[in-house]
């Protein structure tokens, strides 16, 4: 099997059996996170990486802000679980072989906020 991989996607590899070669095509199409302090966040793309020139503004697509410490919480930190749901294209030779399919994928996370501090 052969694989071309982004941590986003889109994600291809191909595999050959009997001389005949499946492809298929994986891609995020979104993420759930359980920020481990009540909230959850969707997001359906990468999200907007942040630059210093952003400042404290929130990010306009994908992100969360801690409201509390996390002393206190087990190790000190919350705990999180990021949920990602893929969707997968494959084909093969035949003109009618192919077929699209879903499968997630999770793993946790932890956060460390040592300190909160109130913006007016």
């Amino acid at each position: 099997m052969t694989t071309s991989m982004s941590s986003y996607g889109p994600a291809t590899a191909k595999a050959t059996a009997g001389g005949v070669t499946v492809t298929a095509t994986a891609k995020v199409a979104s993420i759930r996170w359980d920020m481990g302090d009540g909230t959850t966040v969707t997001c359906h793309g990468p999200g907007t990486p942040y630059t210093a020139d952003k400042g404290k503004v929130l990010s306009p697509d994908c992100g969360h802000r801690y409201e509390r410490t996390s002393a206190g919480r087990p190790d000190d930190r919350y705990q999180g679980t990021a949920t990602a749901t893929w969707t997968v294209m494959w084909t093969a030779p035949a003109p009618s072989d192919g077929g699209t399919f879903t499968e997630t994928r999770q793993t946790t996370f932890t956060a460390v906020v040592g300190e909160v501090q109130v913006i007016n």
